[in-house]
């Protein structure tokens, strides 16, 4: 089984098991007050395994799996080592989580929870190999993956900045998108002026 299908699993039993047990849901949440006054760090990662509902789930889930499968493969032929790729997604976990908690951390009443982060790392990462791949927005209207990245990163700016009230986490999304460029670009260089020729050469099959 590959590990995309691993981490799928793993965040459908317990997204499962949120859904069933508000306790668990409870410890497992991204609550950056507590993780600032009680240390309760395991906070950063839990949060991206649990999901506010079967859409929230399957969304997120369903992204990871069309998008997660060429990830783990260019990973593994980037960097030859199949860890890097879940070390990757935890530790995008983390990154976009980092800006809620610095703005949240003493704020009791603020909650968060879901994989967007790291699956927008994911995602933008594959839009890094391939920008003018066809991406399908809510699984039926396709866009050119490059045009999706720029107003993806403008819209989750604009919301990030501007508290929209939608319970939505755009921050969240903005700098896990931002993660899964900057990482690569930054432990392989030589993948920007790849980008770039895949840019101006766009091949359409």
């Amino acid at each position: 089984m590959s590990i995309t299908l691993i981490i799928i699993v793993v965040t459908v039993l317990a997204s499962i098991a949120g859904f069933q047990q508000p306790g668990l849901l409870e410890k497992s949440l991204f609550i950056p007050s507590d993780i600032q006054h009680r240390q309760s760090y395991w906070r950063f990662i839990t949060h991206g395994f649990i999901h506010a509902d079967w859409q929230h789930l399957i969304f997120n889930m369903l992204t990871l799996y069309f998008f997660g499968r060429t990830a783990e493969s260019a990973f593994l032929y980037l960097y030859g080592n199949e860890w890097v790729y879940p070390l990757f997604y935890l530790v995008a976990l983390v990154m976009s989580s980092l800006p809620s908690y610095s703005k949240h951390k003493n704020n009791p009443y603020y909650r968060a929870l879901g994989a967007s982060g790291a699956v927008a790392s994911v995602l933008f990462f594959t839009i890094l190999l391939d920008p003018w791949q066809m991406l399908m927005i809510q699984f039926i209207i396709p866009v050119p993956a490059i045009l999706f990245a720029v107003g993806y990163v403008a819209y989750s700016s604009y919301y990030s900045r501007n508290q929209s009230g939608d319970g939505i986490g755009h921050e969240a999304h903005l700098w896990g998108a931002l993660f899964g460029l900057v990482f690569p670009l930054a432990s392989k260089p030589q993948l920007f002026p790849y980008f770039i020729d895949q840019l101006l050469h766009p091949r359409f099959f």
